[in-house]
């Protein structure tokens, strides 16, 4: 499988006691919905993916943690810090009309209402209102540009036939 076949939804960030759970930095919404996936693909410093069960996971104040199959120890988990959590695209779920996983915006072309081009989405974050998207320029400058996820108010329309997507957005700003 190629690099584009997983989705990262976080990272193994700590251990949490001495029976070899990890404490999980999780980019899903909610948090607690990585451990809803039984089966994650793990990835340490560019390592091969390697396929690792879920035993057991829950929320643990602001943290998430989890148990995994065969890592028995601390210090099992100890050595996990900093590894890359992922899902093959297969384990997504369906969405909705209009629903739109961000790994479906990434590099989408960008152009206001007046056809003015904005760049390509180059990466998205939740600011905990709302996403956000951040456009880069296609010049030498590479100039970034931040753009409210906001569908029908900001974000007019998204075609993935032409890879673009129409924004009412001053290009000034």
């Amino acid at each position: 499988m190629s690099q584009s076949d997983y989705i990262l939804l976080g990272e193994i960030s700590g251990v949490s006691g001495v029976k070899g759970w990890v404490k999980v930095f999780s980019h899903t919404d909610p948090r607690e919905k990585i451990i809803a996936y039984k089966q994650w693909f793990l990835q340490n410093k560019g390592d091969d993916w390697q396929t690792v069960k879920i035993l057991n996971g829950r929320k643990q104040g602001k943290n998430i943690v989890a148990q995994l199959e065969g890592i028995n120890t601390r210090e099992q988990a100890e050595a996990l810090k900093g590894t890359q959590i992922a899902i093959h695209t297969d384990q997504l779920e369906p969405l909705g009309k209009n629903e739109y996983y961000w790994k479906d915006l990434i590099g989408l072309k960008v152009e206001t209402t007046e056809g003015i081009n904005l760049g390509k989405i180059d990466w998205i974050f939740n600011t905990g209102s709302n996403n956000v998207l951040i456009i880069k320029e296609d010049t030498k400058e590479k100039k970034e540009r931040m753009v409210p996820y906001l569908m029908g108010n900001v974000v007019i329309s998204i075609d993935f036939d032409t890879d673009l997507m129409i924004v009412d957005w001053d290009p000034e700003f």
